[in-house]
């Protein structure tokens, strides 16, 4: 027996964990301002540039000493930048509890080949203990593990008097979790995700302590010039101020500037924040009374209110075969997609088979409260579709 069909549809079908939705009331008329067909040195160029800089100060709270920098390759970029420049000094512990956290994991220790290397894992759904660390060493982690859903709650594990550097990419975080500045060095992020921005370009947050740091190391292997931050061993401040290394797309200057100047329009920080939990909310009320779904984060202090990812826990789907569980997850997403409830929220290649579905803050909670119901009939065909003995 086929299921109804739910009677109200997403106004905007967009959850997918990168590229985000854009931001309410989005439309190319917003980027009718665009520095086209012009230098990005130029002084209009640069003046663009440096407004986008200040708007992340602003919007997310940056404090005054910190150096922001737009770079090249979104927040991977950022991350590469930040790992092959100023690791290398001390010991470094690495945290790793989803595929990005194990990707710099491997970066570090097979690309790099750091020897006093600590790697500190734990299972999708769970965080490493974080009462290990040792934070003489420097210390590389997620603040929103994006493929499992799982975040760190807050910075109180992390030294306020530490010898090493923390080095946190904050992707799916900023924006939509409040980041403990203090207690982080190097943060990184790209546009593409909580503020639905475009991708292939990255931010570098930079703490007085990790200049500090670039200032007094040089790394003993060459740096490419993409990656290089210091000039005859000082700071390169151009890069801070909206000299990028590379040319950067205007265009896309444009659109994060606004979706900064939207987030500012709405109240901020703390409206983004709200908004952000606010979605998430609706999504786990759904989940609190849904038999045959669960969060694939354990702890509800640490589930992510932004890249949300559900796992099928309904008897007869786990009794499947692991590579028929992860097919009957495809065909949930890609009834969605067909629908044109849902697009791209199936688990990350990576993960667990399940549902990753984005709840940032450019998701309307109405969104949210009318995607449910179309979760609930998706399952139900794809389970009548299921042999007899399943």
């Amino acid at each position: 027996m086929t299921a109804s069909k739910p009677g109200v549809r997403p106004a905007i079908p967009h959850f997918s964990s990168g590229p985000c939705a854009k931001r309410p009331g989005w439309n190319l008329t917003a980027l009718t301002d665009a520095v086209l067909g012009r230098s990005h040195r130029s002084k209009i160029g640069k003046a663009k540039l440096k407004r986008a800089i200040d708007l992340t100060r602003e919007v997310l709270e940056v404090p005054a000493d910190y150096r922001i920098g737009i770079v090249p390759a979104s927040d991977t970029g950022a991350v590469e930048m930040a790992l092959w420049s100023l690791l290398g000094a001390r010991p470094v512990t690495m945290l790793a509890w989803e595929s990005f956290g194990e990707g710099w994991v491997s970066d570090v220790t097979k690309e790099l080949k750091l020897k006093d290397v600590t790697v500190l894992k734990a299972p999708y759904g769970d965080l490493p203990d974080l009462t290990k660390i040792d934070f003489s060493t420097d210390v590389v982690f997620t603040w929103n593990g994006t493929t499992s859903g799982v975040r760190v709650p807050d910075g109180d594990w992390i030294a306020a008097k530490r010898e090493g550097l923390t080095i946190c990419d904050a992707t799916s975080a900023a924006f939509a979790q409040r980041l403990d500045w203090p207690k982080l060095d190097v943060v990184t992020f790209s546009w593409q995700k909580a503020l639905g921005g475009e991708g292939a370009h990255g931010m570098l947050i930079l703490s007085p302590r990790a200049v500090a740091r670039l200032e007094s190391y040089k790394p003993a292997w060459p740096l490419p010039k993409i990656f290089r931050l210091t000039k005859g061993g000082k700071i390169n401040d151009g890069i801070f101020t909206g000299e990028t290394i590379n040319t950067p797309s205007m265009l896309c200057v444009e659109d994060y500037i606004d979706t900064l100047q939207w987030a500012k329009s709405v109240g901020g920080l703390s409206a983004t924040v709200a908004r952000s939990d606010a979605n998430a909310k609706a999504l786990a009320d759904w989940v609190a009374v849904t038999p045959w779904v669960a969060h694939l984060a354990n702890k509800p202090s640490e589930r992510s209110n932004t890249s949300v990812c559900l796992k099928v826990v309904d008897p007869a789907v786990m009794r499947l075969a692991a590579d028929d569980q992860a097919a009957f997850a495809k065909t949930l997403a890609g009834l969605l997609e067909k629908e044109g409830v849902a697009y791209d929220i199936a688990y990350y290649r990576d993960a667990p088979p399940g549902l990753r579905i984005w709840c940032g803050a450019t998701v309307e909670t109405s969104d949210v409260q009318a995607l449910t119901p179309w979760l609930d009939w998706a399952f139900a065909e794809a389970k009548a579709a299921l042999p007899k003995a399943a």
